[in-house]
């Protein structure tokens, strides 16, 4: 009886690691923008930090 040997379940759990890392690479990166930026980073305007002041009230950090 021959065994065969089939990558594409090395792929799928490749593209699931890489799929992971972006998740939470997202998640930090909004988590500082909404936690500790206070607007250092938008350079649009009162808009941005406004919506991401908005944000801090809704998640309970402090910002004043």
């Amino acid at each position: 009886m021959a065994v065969v040997h089939s990558p594409s379940g090395t792929v799928e759990s490749m593209g699931a690691i890489v799929l992971a890392i972006g998740v939470i690479l997202f998640a930090l990166l909004t988590l500082y923008l909404v936690g500790f930026d206070q607007g250092a980073i938008s350079r649009s305007g009162m808009y941005m930090h406004e919506l991401m002041h908005d944000g801090r009230h809704l998640l309970g950090l402090p910002c004043h």
